[in-house]
């Protein structure tokens, strides 16, 4: 699931892309649609009827009847960035449980054990 909220400037973009990808061939629409998902997180299957392809027009009803929020930029920006610091925590979460059930190496701790090492052994350098 993408986001629901986007900046007006945001929406612009992505109804621009959207009838882009409509007169595009079938390489094109992918890489819109690859855009649309990696750039602004937005999942076409989060909004569309399937089977339908989306257009700029269901976009704008989707805005119309609440399902996208147009928020301030500045509010955006917060959002982005609070969910890219809820990212890399879990991302540590998920690493640091990988290394607690023995799936991975703390990579970290092996760098400090080997320099300690090396500090304590100067002639094996």
């Amino acid at each position: 699931m993408g986001r629901k909220k986007f900046s007006q400037r945001e929406v612009d973009i992505i109804r621009k892309l959207l009838r882009s990808k409509i007169s595009g061939n079938r390489g094109q629409q992918k890489m819109v649609r690859h855009t649309l998902r990696t750039v602004f997180e937005f999942n076409i299957s989060d909004f569309n009827v399937p089977g339908k392809a989306f257009s700029p027009a269901d976009l704008d009803e989707c805005v119309r009847r609440g399902r996208i929020q147009i928020l301030d930029e500045q509010t955006i920006e917060t959002m982005k960035l609070r969910h890219a610091e809820k990212k890399q925590h879990d991302e540590a979460l998920r690493q640091a449980e990988a290394v607690a059930n023995g799936e991975a190496l703390d990579w970290e701790q092996v760098l400090k054990e080997w320099n300690e090492y090396y500090n304590e052994h100067p002639e094996e350098r």
